[in-house]
């Protein structure tokens, strides 16, 4: 099918020097690009005394004039991501369609690069920077990407509203796009998301105040499968419990609009039981904007809206087709199926224009906020920002402290950190040994620059590099493998860099196995055969493999997992294996053997096992498999020691309204609501202490074992904290615990309930059990 608008993964198949090209080419008119757009010009007295355009009235004010001046045929323009000029009003033409992933990225139409803003800063993947598990990095990030978006804007090379970040449950490890999402566990992704759009979004105590940039988190809901063995996210019906929706692929999207307070929710391209989630009224109307309380407006995924036409042939026109989404609470279509055939749905009687009406007016406050209607942005909060405040030297260190930060010790027979001044030469093997465009994984940006692994490793020892594979597909590479064998034959270390890339896991694309790509188990055992010295492997991935040769072989000294690291990533590598910074990050997701992909199939949506055939369940909540590296693994160059410092105390009773069902008989689990649950909260403090001769970050992670009541997970995340220590030093790590909220299960039917009987809470093999009654 050809769709209205280019799909964004064509953009990570488009090779570098292209895209530098196209930005050059995009820009030739520099002048032109120092202009930003803007509606309510001042020096239009004509356009600048109508009501929409006056800043003292609200923004709901302002929208409702706005749309009293419209036509039908004015209105359904702007349903749509490529919004028209208006002349008589002197609204400009805007596009909404921009992203920053994990920097300001050139895919999507709203942004560009060209002589005046080059490039901007490139972080990691998402899924490396959640393996940091620090909240306060997740705000930190996307306030420097909003910081450099709105510089952009400010002269014309980007819009206001990024459809990002992607929010999805990374719940099958083949997902193509597992590499855009924080991770498995939806604690972590909801802290994320939280955080991100919070930096984003600069957002103040108003709801209706006005926001720097305006986030989108995506995609709405139950969405991880792209493109496995024919099965298209096109069409794909996700089958899912209201137990698992509930409990595993909701509570992100739900903090995001809750607590993150996020302009923006995309629904997705597949339907949810049945019912294609761009066309469902209970999860779009009911969930978002009526349970949760969305402020702000609801968006479609590209062309989603002409798909459940054309592809799932949900409706039998396109006229019902634009009408069941708008009625749902669809306000914008990314695409343009809405312009096309929303009159002629109003003029069917399929739909009202103040469906429509509500639809623009969300729209239209959302750039009200934004400050699209108060004139030129030069003048306002943010205007001084612009092309210097790109690619700062602090951004750029930025980047490199994420991957720093993300960066996974998995193995380590003490060979690691190595010291420079002992080491003559270094090997430096693999398909992505000098990789630099794959370290920025897709959704990307022009980055300010590249430090590729050969680049920051030879900054520290001499290096010999030859890549083992002409790419990381890695077939027919016999005469490759020769020369990587000599040269770690001669070397006195080697550090070996393979895994994946946008031609083995992207979107559109789902892996079928988990195993290295073509030979690279081959040239990895080879290399380490031949090797005189210590072997370092290094996997750059977004999804995980089953490296269990690797991890058994007294032949491998170490094994890091980088994500895609970003612009920085090399640097970041050689500061880890070099000792200049002690590695903290921790697994975001689970390593499963290859078996598991040969015996559970991608589309299969349950979490939980199922004892009776055999299935495994998914995710370190309820896989009940053996695991490669397991969800939190994770290790230091140091040694630190846990002690509980505060607890709850071993009995702890809720106390039940007078006529409480569980009064007058046994329950095995009370509603996570009520009055029981006021007060019900304590503290748990672990002091941690640095017994090791190496300073390091150390990342706590407090987890709980419910009673096993309602399919409950065998343990689930209730917090992470990251303490910043000396040798000898110590720190207290403490976490808030709210017995309704953080100890609560969904049960079968989607209801939360807090689990009766013995919770084990622990850090490592630190346990602590508390007995909850009535």
């Amino acid at each position: 099918m050809a769709m209205a608008a280019p799909h964004p993964f064509q953009a990570v198949l488009m090779p570098l020097a292209l895209s530098l090209s196209l930005a050059l080419l995009c820009s030739s008119n520099v002048a032109r690009a120092q202009t930003p757009v803007f509606a309510c010009d001042a020096a239009n007295s004509t356009v600048a005394g109508y009501a929409f355009c006056d800043r003292a009235k609200s923004a709901s004010a302002r929208a409702a004039d706005l749309v009293s001046r419209l036509t039908l045929a004015d209105k359904v323009g702007f349903l749509v991501n490529k919004q028209p000029a208006l002349a008589r009003l002197g609204i400009p033409a805007y596009e909404w369609w921009s992203e920053a992933l994990h920097g300001v990225s050139y895919v999507g139409p709203g942004t560009r690069f060209s002589p005046l803003v080059p490039g901007a800063t490139s972080f990691p993947q998402p899924i490396l920077t959640a393996a940091s598990f620090n909240a306060s990095l997740f705000r930190a990030i996307g306030e420097v990407v909003s910081n450099e978006a709105r510089a952009m804007h400010n002269v014309g090379l980007a819009g206001l509203t990024f459809w990002s970040p992607n929010i999805n449950i990374f719940r099958d490890p083949r997902w193509g796009r597992g590499q855009e999402t924080p991770g498995e566990d939806p604690l972590l992704a909801s802290r994320y998301a939280v955080g991100y759009v919070s930096g984003l979004q600069d957002a103040g105590a108003d709801a209706d105040g006005p926001l720097k940039v305006a986030a989108c988190c995506k995609h709405y809901t139950a969405y991880d499968v792209d493109n496995w063995k024919g099965v298209e996210r096109y069409t794909f019906d996700a089958k899912v419990s209201q137990q698992d929706l509930d409990d595993t692929f909701q509570p992100p999207f739900k903090s995001c609009v809750i607590d993150g307070k996020v302009a923006s929710v995309m629904c997705s391209y597949n339907k949810v039981n049945g019912k294609p989630t761009c066309a469902d009224k209970d999860l779009l109307s009911g969930v978002i904007r009526g349970d949760w309380k969305l402020n702000g407006y609801i968006v479609s995924d590209c062309d989603s809206v002409d798909v459940l036409y054309s592809q799932q042939h949900y409706t039998k026109t396109p006229e019902e087709a634009a009408a069941i989404t708008i009625k749902s609470g669809l306000d914008l279509n990314c695409g343009d199926f809405l312009a096309k055939h929303t009159v002629a749905a109003v003029q069917a009687g399929n739909l009202s224009e103040s469906d429509v009406d509500r639809a623009i007016t969300n729209n239209f406050i959302m750039l009200m906020r934004l400050g699209f209607f108060d004139g030129d942005p030069r003048k306002l909060a943010y205007g001084s920002l612009g092309p210097k405040d790109v690619c700062t030297s602090s951004n750029q260190e930025l980047a490199r402290e994420t991957a720093r930060q993300g960066i996974v010790l998995l193995k380590n027979d003490g060979a690691l950190p190595l010291s420079a001044k002992s080491i003559k030469s270094m090997a430096v093997i693999g398909p992505n040994a000098n990789a630099s465009f794959t370290m920025i994984g897709n959704y990307e940006g022009t980055p300010c620059k590249y430090t590729t692994p050969l680049h920051g490793l030879g900054n520290n020892v001499a290096t010999v590099y030859q890549p083992g594979c002409s790419n990381v597909g890695c077939s027919g590479n016999s005469l490759q493998l020769s020369a990587a064998t000599a040269a770690a034959a001669s070397a006195d270390v080697t550090v070996l860099v393979v895994g994946a890339d946008q031609s083995i896991e992207r979107e559109a694309l789902d892996r079928t196995s988990l195993l290295l790509p073509g030979q690279q188990p081959d040239l990895i055992s080879a290399v380490a055969n031949a090797s005189k010295g210590h072997v370092i492997l290094v996997v750059m991935s977004g999804g995980p493999f089953d490296i269990s040769f690797a991890k058994a072989s007294d032949k491998i000294s170490a094994i890091l997992w980088v994500g895609y690291p970003g612009e920085a990533g090399g640097a970041a590598i050689a500061d880890i294996i070099f000792g200049k910074y002690n590695p903290s990050g921790r697994l975001p997701v689970t390593w499963y053997p290859a078996s598991f992909a040969d015996k559970v199939p991608m589309t299969d949506m349950r979490m939980r096992p199922d004892n009776s055939t055999g299935y495994p369940g998914r995710t370190y909540r309820f896989y009940t498999g053996e695991t490669v590296f397991a969800f939190g693994d994770g290790l230091s160059y140091t040694t630190m020691s846990h002690n509980l410092v505060a607890a709850p105390p071993s009995e702890v009773s809720m106390q039940l309204a007078e006529g409480h069902a569980c009064h007058t008989k046994e329950c095995a689990s009370v509603e996570a609501a009520g009055d029981h649950c006021e007060g019900m909260a304590f503290e748990v403090r672990l002091r941690v202490h640095n017994t090791g001769e190496m300073a390091g970050a150390h990342t706590v992670l407090l987890f709980s074992s419910p009673p096993a009541v309602h399919n409950a997970p065998a343990k689930h995340l209730l917090g992470f904290e990251k303490l910043n220590l000396e040798p000898g030093q110590a720190g207290v790590a403490a976490f808030k615990v709210d017995v309704c909220k953080d100890l609560s299960v969904v049960d079968e039917l989607g209801n939360r309930k807090v689990a009766l009987g013995g919770h084990t809470l622990h850090v490592g093999d630190l346990k602590h059990t508390l007995n909850l009654g009535v």
